[in-house]
């Protein structure tokens, strides 16, 4: 039997036949598409529902998911638990009020793991008790009865699968296991492993899509222990790992999906040093590696932390893994990251724990409320400083026209950050208070502050609260820039009212200028020192914009860029651009050139990205690059690829998504999709089987990988 067809590359075999009959099974939807046969729990039998408090109906969906859910136990499956309501794949709590789902979920955080695996739930639930006490008669007490309450939910929902496993007998070790953990600190490698699934799986079944995070760091020390002990071969914990992997396609349904079945950000993060300073790169590392390797599972986006003194023989195993393709893997620039954060304002021992958050920003795990604002920086120049190409503008120079853009950015910024403060109210000791909003208590009790401190998630509950403005369109801006800068400025080709004129006419009969704007210049993406300097000019002054709207409302306000695909989106509004390129195309994604514009190689493309000021950027500036399969072939390419990685850390890159894929593959898929059933791209900070993707956006991404 053919298992796994992904990129066409021979895998290795190390698991057990059931092991990847199982994982064969999940991949090909068995149990997305048994979680489909239920979507949510009803809550139109319960009184009142829907006068209720918005946390009295969203504490009594959280009881009746608990109770309710279907349970699921895989055949053959070493760690138990599932997140069995359809809805919650659509990042909903899986609880309807008259055919509607009554709450939305939370995404784009990593949880606090390592509490739940040394302390135990229990802990969380004493806490909880102890809150409670002191926030009795006051405007936190419905909170604090709130985190009780889906503690208790929790604890129905592990009542349940202990007595679904109890009277089998080959599920007797999952029944041991699932007797302690999570409640209890995890004892040994298969307890922490369970324990962090389970918590995990709660969180996915409520309708929340967290990152994992740093698991290497979480579990090194439980698998070392038993290696030590005798209790556990490494065979046997890499069966075991296996299975948190397999259980986690749980929600693989096939069906295409606009963006992709795959994204869930369910993220993880390997390597680099803890809060002292130590190597974390442990067995569980490679096991993972091992298992990406092996099983091409892709719902997993899995980035590294690589730094200036990273082994040889780590950055090597990164490197065979990485150029399997399928984007499952990417790299941080450890110090460059870590740099980030001490500038931004955190200690350097908690700048040391930063993971991505379940996506590719960077926050401290298990301390950080996280939303990021997304917007088009193309749109800005062409409709608000170039006015829509609807007037003869006229400006002195160069330098104007930054100056009027600069200032167009500042407004928007500004506008949106004064809408943004409508949410706060100030207090009489200039603290600020977070307007009532959707409960997330079942998150709340796994981020650092919100039990403690009586105040969800949403509400001002964590240590760090951060709400990150993201610049996206940056390449083709910065070529807009630059085009007009040669075209009109420079070589004084044509005068900018006239250019003006052609691009609101979307270059009709100008097509030898257009080719001229198109093909004569150098645009970003090339090493070309001249439009770098424009893109690292607007990254430092958006950073700057930034900055200074700190101190407006409850959260701050750290700069980074980013599209998520949504230069798909974005087309349909914006015009034709001065580097020639039609009304409506689909350009640059991220930090990444214009599509077709790079003719100088990866390397050039990460010089470009890297003589900007990165280290200004606190929340992530991603770069895709899209590599040739030929290009990493035999040792010479590995070579390669091990070379590419140590100049993005020495040039003081951020965060790199390398895609190793041939275009021709990708319009095959297109054509007989029944046949590459499992074939991942990286899209953006999650992957996506290829097939799941809609045309629109099957055609971005085989032109993004055009060489």
């Amino acid at each position: 039997m053919e298992f796994y067809a992904q990129n066409h590359r021979k895998r290795p075999v190390r698991l057990s036949h059931a092991t990847r009959k199982f994982a064969y099974d999940s991949l090909h939807y068995q149990y997305g598409l048994d979680t489909r046969k239920t979507l949510a729990v009803s809550m139109d039998d319960v009184p009142n529902f829907e006068n209720l408090s918005p946390l009295e109906r969203h504490d009594l969906s959280i009881e009746k998911i608990a109770r309710e859910a279907p349970i699921r136990i895989c055949d053959g499956e070493k760690v138990s638990g599932a997140a069995t309501l359809g809805l919650a794949i659509e990042h909903k709590v899986p609880a309807t009020f008259g055919g509607k789902e009554v709450f939305a979920g939370m995404s784009h955080l990593t949880v606090d793991f390592e509490t739940v695996l040394k302390k135990g739930v229990n802990h969380i639930k004493d806490t909880a008790k102890a809150a409670l006490l002191r926030y009795e008669g006051t405007e936190k007490e419905p909170f604090s009865r709130s985190c009780l309450r889906c503690l208790a939910a929790m604890e129905t929902w592990h009542g349940r699968y202990l007595e679904a496993l109890k009277d089998r007998p080959e599920y007797r070790k999952n029944y041991e296991n699932l007797q302690r953990v999570p409640f209890a600190p995890a004892s040994n490698f298969y307890e922490a492993v369970q324990s962090i699934w389970f918590t995990f799986a709660f969180l996915r079944l409520c309708g929340n899509w967290p990152g994992i995070g740093r698991l290497d760091w979480l579990l090194g020390d439980y698998l070392k222990k038993d290696l030590e002990d005798g209790t556990l071969t490494l065979e046997e914990a890499r069966e075991i790992l296996a299975h948190f992997f397999i259980k986690g396609c749980e929600w693989i349904t096939g069906v295409p999906n606009g963006s992709g079945d795959a994204q869930h950000y369910q993220n993880i993060l390997l390597a680099g040093i803890d809060e002292k300073g130590n190597e974390v790169t442990n067995q569980v590392t490679y096991l993972v590696l091992d298992l990406l390797e092996e099983l091409g599972i892709s719902d997993f986006p899995t980035s590294v932390r690589i730094n200036q003194n990273t082994d040889e023989a780590l950055l090597r195993r990164v490197a065979e893994v990485m150029r399997l393709g399928g984007g499952t893997l990417a790299i941080y620039n450890e110090d460059l990251v870590i740099q980030t954060f001490v500038k931004e304002g955190y200690e350097e021992k908690e700048a040391r724990k930063f993971a991505n958050d379940g996506c590719w920003e960077v926050q401290i795990p298990g301390k950080t409320y996280f939303i990021y604002h997304p917007f088009d920086s193309l749109q800005i120049l062409q409709k608000t400083t170039l006015q829509s190409y609807e007037k003869p503008l006229e400006f002195a120079d160069f330098e104007a026209l930054y100056q009027a853009y600069r200032t167009d950015l500042a407004n928007f910024l500004d506008t949106w950050a004064n809408h943004t403060a409508q949410s706060f109210t100030r207090q009489e000791n200039g603290t600020w208070h977070w307007n009532p909003r959707t409960p997330y208590t079942v998150v709340s009790l796994f981020e650092e502050g919100c039990v403690e401190k009586g105040l969800s998630y949403a509400e001002g509950g964590p240590i760090y609260n951060i709400l990150s403005p993201h610049i996206g369109g940056l390449a083709d801006t910065v070529n807009s820039l630059y085009a007009i800068k040669k075209l009109v400025y420079d070589e004084k080709r044509i005068p900018l009212p006239k250019l003006l004129e052609i691009l609101k006419n979307d270059w009709q009969d100008e097509e030898v200028l257009r080719q001229i704007a198109l093909n004569r210049y150098s645009y970003y993406g090339n090493d070309n020192d001249e439009v770098d300097a424009i893109a690292a000019r607007l990254l430092s002054d958006f950073s700057d914009l930034c900055n200074g709207l700190n101190g407006r409302c409850g959260y701050r306000f750290p700069a980074g860029v980013s599209t998520f695909g949504r230069q798909l989106g974005w087309s349909v509004h914006r015009l034709a651009c001065p580097h020639g390129r039609h009304r409506s195309e689909v350009l640059a994604a991220n930090c990444s050139p214009t599509p077709n514009t790079d003719r100088e190689g990866a390397t050039a493309i990460i010089k470009s990205y890297c003589k900007a000021d990165l280290s200004k950027l606190p929340t992530g500036a991603a770069l895709d690059l899209k590599l040739l399969p030929s290009s990493v072939e035999g040792e010479d390419g590995l070579q390669a690829l091990m070379g590419l990685m140590r100049g993005f850390v020495a040039l003081g890159g951020f965060f790199l998504q390398p895609d190793v894929v041939d275009a021709s593959l990708l319009k095959e898929a297109q054509k007989c999709p029944e046949n590459h059933q499992t074939l991942s791209v990286r899209v953006s900070g999650w992957n996506a089987r290829f097939v799941t993707l809609d045309k629109q956006w099957q055609d971005m991404v085989i032109e993004q990988n055009e060489h």
